[in-house]
């Protein structure tokens, strides 16, 4: 299994759309035995559903994640786990031992109205 984050200085990066990078990990018998991270190369919102699905991911675990995006996600076969906070590594442990905290009913709405300045996800309840 190949389990990806949105990733940022080795924290959950809390905005899907807006990710540079994702930490994929390469799970085999609910271990790790691997784990890099891949650029995004600008690719964004609904473009970064395919661009996990070239690198054959099998789990996203993210912030805030728009609506779209988790459509796209659901099409292409991907199982999200959102509004995770904190480590990227410990996020992946807590998933692999069945204790993650997360959201299923996470939704980002920025898209829904105006802000002055960069989005920050966390601070209106993306998670």
């Amino acid at each position: 299994m190949r389990v990806a984050v949105t990733y940022e200085n080795g924290m959950v990066f809390q905005h899907f759309g807006h990710t540079e990078e994702f930490k994929v990990y390469d799970v085999q018998d609910n271990a790790i035995v691997g784990s890099k991270v891949i650029p995004t190369m600008g690719n964004g919102h609904g473009a970064l559903a395919g661009f996990l699905t070239d690198n054959k991911v099998d789990v996203l675990i993210c912030g805030g994640i728009g609506a779209g995006a988790q459509s796209a996600l659901a099409n292409a076969g991907i199982k999200l786990y959102g509004g995770v906070s904190g480590q990227a590594d410990e996020a992946v442990n807590a998933f692999m031992a069945g204790n993650l905290d997360f959201n299923p009913d996470v939704h980002c709405d920025h898209h829904d109205h105006e802000h002055g300045g960069e989005h920050q996800c966390g601070e209106h309840g993306c998670h």
